[in-house]
């Protein structure tokens, strides 16, 4: 039996170590990782917590992140409670086994520390890796602090586990500026967060020798169809699952999450829609130009997939104009979160102005006076009753500011 740790009402942790508590408490039976920065905390901790005795599970290093997520998928489906973690270039290799590991509805949690994907090299924060999952087929929900981070991942697993949804899930954190700063966190004791998560049920796994089952068949044309159809009304109806995980963890803590964050959305008219640690930072500039004058809002998907697009539609339908922001470059395209925003507005009557701003890239700062910036352009919109600046700007870059699709709405 794994012993007792004893923590005290208030941490001083970052978000790795955070997700790597989170871990441990929920009593993970494997870890199969190979190490990457900035996730590299995460699993050294886990491997740690098994060499001291504080876990029962295993710790399995393998030999790349693809033959980590495969050992995962594998330890999922003998009917073991799996996690690992990974970033960047790591997620890339795993993405081949992300689709095998949905698609055998496997409820493992990955976290995933998001970093910028080469080339060039860089390991500091952006969202590439978390937008190249999005068809993963992955539930996909977004911390924007050390403490969602470990609150988040508890979550993960109830939510993954539930016998509505079976699916693996990713937690997302943004590289450095989640993971490595330290905050204060608010942990669960070890009984009330391993109640919480519950006891893990194996289903139809392939360690039962009295009933065969098969994993990864093929299909063709004849059931394919059928398969990722399933699939994806799965990942869409686990709304409603999370929606109760995450009322049951309020109950719980008195901290409250929502699929879509809204902040100072009642009587806004211009607002800005991000994720990660960006949100906090938009919301603050909100805050300062509410002083100016400007009712400025914020709203914040708390998850990536499923999509919420009628709660995004719902907390943007009364404003004028908003700006869409994506710390990832869409190479050739709008943004990834924009357009998921622009198809979610579609359908309203009165569509307000949208505009896209590319940010952050590599770990490029992201500040307050630049959030200020973009809130302004968003009100000279709505002013002006059209669109006053390019529709995709990038903000932050070195040299002349760049715009793109000039063309303003119709």
């Amino acid at each position: 039996m794994a012993e007792k740790v004893e923590l005290n009402e208030i941490e001083v942790w970052d978000g790795n170590y955070a997700v790597s508590q989170a871990l441990r408490q929920a009593q993970i039976d494997v870890v199969a990782a190979y190490p990457i920065t900035p996730s590299t905390p995460i699993v050294e901790n886990y491997g740690s917590y098994v060499a001291n005795g504080l876990v029962d599970g295993e710790f399995v290093m393998v030999e790349s992140e693809h033959a980590a997520m495969s050992a995962c998928v594998g330890a999922a489906a003998a009917g073991g409670r799996v996690a690992t973690a990974t970033s960047s270039q790591g997620f890339m290799l795993m993405i081949e086994v992300l689709y095998q590991a949905s698609g055998m509805r496997v409820p493992l949690v990955l976290t995933v520390v998001n970093r910028a994907v080469a080339s060039p090299l860089n390991v500091q924060g952006d969202h590439g890796d978390m937008y190249a999952g999005r068809d993963s087929g992955w539930v996909q929900i977004d911390a924007f602090n050390a403490q969602e981070a470990y609150d988040l991942t508890l979550c993960a697993f109830k939510i993954g586990e539930d016998m509505r949804v079976r699916l693996p899930v990713m937690v997302h954190q943004d590289g450095f500026l989640t993971s490595h700063t330290a905050q204060n966190v608010r942990p669960l004791q070890d009984e009330e967060a391993y109640k919480f998560v519950g006891d893990y049920k194996p289903y139809e796994e392939m360690l039962d020798f009295t009933k065969a089952v098969t994993y990864g068949a093929q299909t063709e044309e004849n059931w394919h169809f059928e398969h990722k159809a399933k699939q994806h009304k799965a990942l869409f109806d686990s709304a409603k699952v999370i929606d109760e995980v995450f009322a049951e963890f309020k109950k719980l803590t008195g901290r409250e999450y929502k699929r879509v964050e809204s902040y100072m959305m009642e009587d806004a008219e211009v607002a800005i829609v991000a994720l990660g640690s960006s949100v906090e930072t938009v919301r603050y500039a909100a805050e300062q130009l509410r002083e100016e004058g400007i009712k400025a809002g914020v709203v914040a998907p708390r998850c990536f997939r499923p999509f919420p697009f009628d709660e995004i539609k719902e907390a943007l339908a009364n404003v004028k104009s908003v700006a869409v922001l994506d710390r990832s470059a869409p190479m050739g395209a709008m943004g990834a979160l924009f357009n998921e925003v622009s198809s979610a507005l579609y359908t309203l009557e009165n569509r307000p102005f949208v505009t896209n701003y590319i940010y952050g890239l590599g770990g490029r700062d992201f500040s307050i006076e630049q959030a200020k910036t973009i809130l302004k352009e968003q009100k000279a919109n709505a002013d002006a009753d059209d669109i006053t600046t390019n529709i995709q700007q990038f903000i932050g870059v070195r040299g002349p500011k760049l715009g793109f699709f000039e063309t303003k709405r119709s």
